[in-house]
């Protein structure tokens, strides 16, 4: 790794970790600079601006679950309306999770952590970017949700998928404290893959009603 890239992968650490703890607006370019050791002009110099930095930040992100998301996909794709449901569907999103926990330590938790902030605080220029980079993907996903599930309409489908990710999102942005519960309350020891699997039933019924 040169010079470089290590510097931006420093200011790109910091910068996830701290709009995961503090979200975005609470956040400042001199706070990230002082967690990542750098001065501000090579935040300025590597990334031009604070919302080119939180898509950078998501880009980490999405770029690989995008492209583990598309496989996935495209496996879907070749089956037939029935043999699509919902359980198919939700294990299409969660697999390139698993995939990305797996390269990066607690990568479902942060990044979860920072959708759910993206949802609850305004940025319109980050659903914008990662509609016109990623957006084709999503879209994927929606038409086999329609293809699976007919005798819904696009509004139910809307509803739906918001509710799921939501529920989702929610989860696993807090499935450390989650384990933790268990584990005191219930002597059950859980993998964030365990927290995942409780989660499906009820998320595909929600789904699919």
């Amino acid at each position: 790794m040169t010079k470089t890239e290590s510097t931006q992968h420093r200011i790109l650490d910091a910068a996830e970790q701290l709009f995961a703890e503090r979200g975005f607006a609470e956040t400042s370019l001199r706070t990230i600079t002082t967690r990542a050791k750098v001065n501000l002009a090579s935040v300025n110099y590597h990334f031009g601006s604070k919302k080119s930095l939180i898509q950078a930040v998501f880009d980490r992100f999405l770029q690989d679950f995008t492209g583990e998301l598309s496989v996935e996909l495209l496996t879907l794709e070749q089956m037939k309306a029935e043999q699509i449901d919902a359980e198919k569907l939700l294990y299409a999103l969660i697999n390139p999770l698993l995939a990305m926990d797996k390269k990066r330590k607690n990568a479902i938790s942060i990044f979860m952590r920072l959708l759910g902030r993206a949802y609850a605080e305004t940025q319109g220029h980050l659903r914008r970017y990662v509609t016109e980079k990623y957006g084709h993907v999503l879209v994927r996903f929606t038409h086999l949700f329609q293809k699976g599930y007919p005798e819904l309409t696009n509004d139910q489908i809307f509803w739906r998928l918001h509710y799921m990710l939501g529920s989702l999102i929610f989860t696993l942005a807090g499935s450390d404290a989650l384990r933790q519960i268990s584990e005191a309350d219930f002597n059950r020891s859980l993998l964030v893959e365990d927290v995942i699997k409780e989660m499906i039933p009820f998320l595909a019924a929600g789904m699919k009603a």
